[in-house]
């Protein structure tokens, strides 16, 4: 049964390893969130290893400098793993070929190295989404007429950020994830990469042994995020201990007036997806 503990305190004695998510946890886009941070310094000072997983689509290498200027300490993590590791070991079958490539241009070094020629939707061979070209202005149905001429060709998209939304500030954007989901329903076939799949969590559990120093221990990985359909799904489909985060992109429905957690609201929030956590709490505190 899903407890509720005051924080991550009271769970040192259960895990040895964190596997934390980023964004919605320790931080939004446009700050840290200090009391987040704090733990998990406070749980590598004293209990184990904490190692980010985060659907980042670019390369963990190329996210530190932003969560440098966000605040994080590196004292806060020893670990980090992204989607965009993940998606670069799916790029490597597709050397030499046409790419569609749908997202911003700082997402640059997620192919970089790669020998691919950009196309569009009419002869390209496949589809990479890191995510909107302008997640400030556009929306996945913007994007409907151009990925129903390649999911008419049997493109394959492959996806670096599962996310659909995330939190940039009090503004809830769009992610690749969102397109997609639209891909799909338009008949075309879709291989994610990052969270709820196994791929980057086999990675993360990699990077947790090298730093321990030994095999881990699956029974005594502790995974944090604030996304029932990747950070808890990952998790529960994984066999993973969550801790949730309900104060993260499903704020609003779990939290009352009051700013207290509402359990039938958070529970709820997973039964929908068919998925439990181990633990709840409205933010990641120590």
């Amino acid at each position: 049964m899903m407890d509720f503990p005051a924080g991550l305190s009271a769970l040192s004695d259960r895990y040895d390893v964190v596997l934390c998510d980023v964004w919605g946890v320790i931080h939004n886009g446009v700050e840290s969130f200090p009391a987040a941070c704090a733990a998990l310094t406070q749980w590598a000072e004293t209990k184990g290893p904490v190692v980010l997983i985060s659907n980042s689509p670019r390369p963990s290498y190329d996210v530190v400098a932003q969560l440098d200027s966000l605040g994080v300490p590196r004292s806060a993590w020893q670990g980090f793993v992204t989607s965009g590791d993940a998606t670069r070991a799916l790029l490597t079958p597709h050397t030499g070929t046409k790419v569609w490539k749908i997202g911003p241009e700082r997402d640059g070094p997620l192919w970089a190295g790669f020998d691919l020629t950009l196309a569009g939707p009419e002869d390209a061979d496949f589809i990479l989404c890191s995510g909107l070209y302008d997640d400030e202005s556009e929306v996945p149905e913007d994007y409907r007429d151009r990925l129903k001429v390649a999911a008419d060709r049997g493109l394959k998209f492959i996806c670096a950020n599962p996310d659909r939304v995330v939190q940039r500030g009090d503004k809830l954007i769009f992610c690749a994830g969102a397109l997609a989901d639209l891909y799909e329903a338009l008949g075309g076939k879709v291989v994610m990469a990052g969270k709820p799949y196994a791929a980057i969590y086999d990675l993360a559990v990699a990077e947790a042994a090298q730093l321990l120093g030994r095999p881990v221990d699956r029974d005594r990985v502790l995974c944090i995020g604030d996304g029932v359909i990747t950070d808890v799904k990952g998790a529960h489909d994984q066999k993973l201990a969550c801790l949730f985060i309900a104060k993260g992109i499903h704020g609003e429905t779990a939290v009352g007036p009051d700013g207290q957690l509402i359990p039938e609201a958070v529970q709820a929030l997973l039964d929908a997806e068919a998925v439990g956590a181990t633990h709840a709490i409205g933010d990641l505190v120590w």
